[in-house]
């Protein structure tokens, strides 16, 4: 395999992957916190943002051993690059505006319990065309389990729950910390990926 069968763009597209993983992830697991309402605060911050840094980090790292990569591409590559990237923007746009129409309906139907399970199952179906898009099969689980962790918090587990004198928002608590894992543990799978594929281009360029 050559270097030019792995260029630049490829790798990237996995980190920027990791990078989004890592961000979203992290909120995520602030909307679990919030849900605990003051309980294990700073701990569980803590390790949210540092699970969140170290994933954002090997990102950035994955960036910058990229650029050693060419960047040029066969014919018609970076025009599929070009449509790829399009259609993500769409997706996403999407994905945003039926949040914002969601947030908006249990608002004013007074039922913002439902706003988290509603949120992960969106965010759990825009994963579908993610995965045909960019061909990430892990993108299929990922979307799945967010899909079916909404649903069975839904179905089986009440809104709120009191431990002691202190009262949890099981929903948001549940559906955010799962979330979390979700999107941590597909950023740990996809960079795996994008390491492999440097690797590949790096052994490509050796034996050309």
């Amino acid at each position: 395999m050559s270097q030019s069968t792995i260029p630049r763009a490829a790798v990237r597209g996995t980190a920027s992957g990791v990078i989004f993983m890592a961000f979203f992830g992290t909120l995520w697991a602030g909307i679990g916190i919030r849900g605990l309402q003051g309980w294990g605060f700073l701990w569980l911050l803590i390790l949210s943002l540092l699970i969140g840094a170290i994933l954002l980090i090997g990102g950035i790292v994955l960036i910058m051993n990229s650029n050693s990569l060419s960047n040029k591409m066969m014919q018609g590559d970076s025009q599929r690059w070009k449509r790829k990237n399009m259609w993500f923007g769409i997706i996403f746009s999407l994905e945003g505006v039926l949040i914002a129409i969601a947030a908006e309906i249990c608002v004013s139907t007074n039922h913002l319990d439902l706003f988290v399970p509603v949120m992960a199952l969106i965010v759990g179906a825009h994963f579908f065309p993610l995965a045909h898009l960019f061909q990430v099969k892990i993108y299929y689980i990922s979307g799945s389990l967010l899909c079916l962790i909404s649903a069975i918090t839904l179905v089986t587990l009440p809104i709120k729950i009191t431990w002691g004198n202190h009262q949890i928002m099981l929903w948001w608590t549940s559906v955010g910390f799962s979330s979390a894992l979700i999107l941590w543990g597909t950023g740990v799978a996809v960079w795996v990926t994008g390491h492999k594929l440097l690797n590949k281009a790096r052994n490509g360029s050796k034996e050309a």
